[in-house]
């Protein structure tokens, strides 16, 4: 089983790599998210916010498999909790199928990566940083991976 982290962007400053390489490292080796950065499209005044979507949609299929899990984060998503991500990263575990925890671009995603989603997520009703939400979710997975091993870190 490997954890794919798509996510939009170009280079991402510095305290992000770090942040995501501490939390990376320090999940067993199986459970480590391979990082799959999406480049995102350049905007120009005369391309829709459809057509730019498009296009990271497009960048996005590329990387997604069959029988893969793909997990889609939308703000329209169901709100999950700590307990909810430990619970399917142990059903991730049993089945040994990869995952595909996708974020979107500035504009969200396009219908096509919804429709391949087999769940979609909200971490929050606010909005953040892809840069930041690609720590959140490395954090997130190391304190699912911390409830389902009894390590205090989930409530330190």
């Amino acid at each position: 089983m490997r954890i794919h982290l798509l996510t939009p962007g170009h280079k991402m400053p510095d305290w992000v790599e770090t942040a995501f390489t501490i939390y990376n490292q320090r999940l067993p080796q199986h459970l480590c998210l391979q990082h799959v950065p999406i480049t995102t499209q350049i905007r120009r005044k005369n391309q829709s916010v459809s057509n730019i979507k498009l296009l990271e949609a497009d960048a996005i299929l590329a990387h997604l498999k069959p029988g893969q899990i793909n997990i889609a984060f939308d703000e329209r998503g169901k709100k999950v909790d700590t307990l909810f991500v430990s619970q399917q990263l142990a059903d991730w575990q049993m089945t040994g199928s990869d995952v595909n925890l996708i974020v979107g671009g500035a504009d969200g995603l396009h219908q096509k990566i919804s429709n391949q989603a087999h769940q979609k997520w909200s971490l929050s009703a606010l909005t953040f940083p892809h840069q930041l939400v690609k720590v959140i979710i490395v954090e997130q997975i190391y304190r699912a991976y911390s409830l389902l091993n009894n390590h205090p870190y989930h409530r330190e």
